[in-house]
């Protein structure tokens, strides 16, 4: 049986507690845009069996607002994860077909809207699949819709005006997790209109070097890397290009450390396209 505090699931453990009355899969695939794959379609007809599809993108947001993927409200959370079958009480176990790149988002999501009883498959669809995990290619058939109860943690997550008066007050500390030249400002950012460079007072830790092979790195390996960045006294927050990766380094902080991040949702995305907003270049 699954605990309530795994944070991290193994493809082997995964396997073992497939039947597992309360589990409930998650495929949380997405790709970045300008990318020829459709995530739902290959999950239509390539899944672990029982998975749903999690549109974090294209049908689970914030459709307000014109930023990308922003956490939509409690009550819209809990109509489209109602849909998809899932209760509060079910142990969700969140994968992506890259390894791990869109699902930590996704495991955020859950977490911040309250369910603690989430983990992610570590290595995703690839680490599945390398075991000889079973893979289901037939039509999908229509789960049975759930009532579900969302429960913000407003600790959780983070906007644009509370982030830049903690950064001025310096009562926050912030990790961008964007590669190092976009940090420092070197290169151009890949949207439109959006300025180069960081956070004043930001510190920088490129998502990638969490992961090795499309697993994370051991606890031992990602406390050396975690623990530089990390502030013992001031509350952490977690940015990256639009809300994504940021989730990825939140997620290991937990599974690490058991420390919390809190995710700035808009990141770079919102940060990079307001004037008014401070922007520091190396």
């Amino acid at each position: 049986m699954l605990q309530r505090n795994e944070v991290l699931v193994s493809a082997e453990r995964l396997r073992d507690n497939l039947d597992s009355p309360k589990l409930k899969l998650v495929d949380a695939s997405w790709f970045m845009p300008g990318t020829d794959r459709n995530a739902k379609s290959e999950w239509f007809t390539k899944r672990i069996p029982g998975a749903v599809y999690f549109d974090f993108d294209g049908e689970i947001y914030d459709k307000s607002s014109s930023l990308p993927h922003m956490l939509p409200s409690e009550e819209q959370f809990e109509k489209a994860v109602g849909a998809l079958g899932i209760s509060i009480d079910d142990h969700i176990v969140v994968y992506d077909t890259a390894g791990i790149f869109s699902a930590p988002r996704v495991w955020w999501m859950f977490k911040v809207m309250g369910h603690d009883h989430v983990a992610l498959l570590d290595g995703g669809m690839p680490a599945w699949e390398a075991i000889g995990g079973e893979i289901v290619k037939d039509a999908p058939t229509s789960p049975e819709p759930e009532v579900y109860q969302a429960n913000l943690d407003r600790e959780g997550v983070i906007d644009a005006n509370a982030l830049l008066s903690g950064i001025e007050a310096g009562t926050l500390n912030v990790v961008d997790v964007r590669p190092a030249d976009r940090f420092s400002g070197s290169v151009a950012e890949p949207r439109p209109g959006v300025r180069s460079g960081h956070m004043p007072g930001a510190k920088n830790l490129p998502f990638p070097s969490l992961t090795e092979n499309g697993k994370f790195k051991s606890k031992e390996d990602l406390t050396e890397l975690l623990l530089p960045v990390l502030s013992d006294d001031l509350p952490n927050v977690s940015s990256c290009g639009s809300g994504v990766t940021a989730c990825t380094f939140a997620l290991a902080a937990e599974w690490a450390l058991g420390r919390k991040v809190t995710v700035y949702d808009g990141s770079w995305s919102e940060w990079g396209s307001h004037t008014a907003l401070p922007v520091v270049i190396d």
